[in-house]
């Protein structure tokens, strides 16, 4: 029989390996992805063409951006969901109105939840991959901060009540799980269980009334200036208490 010792060290060594392999395998597409945007014009164009159009909230824009790709379409719209997720705070639900669009409600939705579900499982394994420095610089320290507040109040719960707030980012919210001991089948169930209402919904509406995209990119703004400015307050308000100290 082997010494219960030499198990522990056999399971460090594993989990050690593990995560250098985890390592490995986020720098070298994070290095690809960086390669391929500067040395291929094609590439560089397409990615800003695509930010572009989710920043202006162009809804028939990035559905014709995502049928283009024909049957690849899917594929695209799942990398779609993972690059607005690096590259916050861009709204996710515009892809998810777009998905609608060009699939329909059902397809639409089964899509973009998948679409989601992959965004945060990438979010959540680069924060535990690669730890609180590095996602601080990616995502911003204050809304990390807000996150560990919410997971603070919510415990086991935060990731699938934060998915069921439709004003909660989705991104920074698996980003912080990453930073918990939280286990990753249960955070995928969360995701999964949590998401599906609202995408639906906002595939049901991409498909039948698109017009409202309008609405939901003007709230999306709306909340992210109210944050910034609450933040801005609440240090405010902690600058001036510890001077009366």
């Amino acid at each position: 029989m082997k010494p219960a010792g030499g198990s522990v060290d056999s399971i460090r060594l594993d989990t050690r390996r593990v995560r250098r392999i985890r390592l490995v395998i986020i720098v070298a597409m994070l290095a690809a992805s960086g390669l391929a945007y500067l040395l291929s014009p094609a590439f560089r164009t397409g990615i800003e063409s695509v930010i572009r159009i989710l920043a202006r909230g162009d809804v028939s824009g990035l559905r014709d951006y995502i049928l283009s790709f024909g049957a690849w379409a899917p594929v695209v719209s799942t990398l779609l969901m993972v690059l607005q997720a690096i590259v916050a705070p861009l709204p996710a639900f515009l892809i998810t109105f777009a998905n609608g669009l060009a699939f329909g409600a059902f397809w639409g939705g089964l899509l973009s939840v998948f679409g989601a579900s992959a965004a945060a499982v990438v979010s959540f394994w680069i924060s535990r991959t690669l730890g609180r420095g590095p996602v601080e610089a990616l995502v911003g320290n204050t809304s990390l901060e807000s996150a560990d507040h919410w997971f603070a109040r919510y415990g086991a719960y935060a990731v699938l009540v934060g998915r069921l707030v439709p004003v909660l980012s989705f991104d920074v919210i698996s980003f912080a799980a990453g930073l918990t001991r939280m286990r990753f089948p249960g955070f995928l169930i969360a995701t999964v269980i949590g998401a599906s209402p609202a995408t639906f919904v906002y595939a049901y509406l991409g498909g039948h009334a698109p017009q409202y995209v309008e609405i939901l990119f003007l709230a999306f703004g709306v909340i992210i200036a109210v944050a910034l400015v609450t933040v801005f307050l609440r240090r405010r308000r902690e600058k001036s208490r510890s001077r009366v100290k």
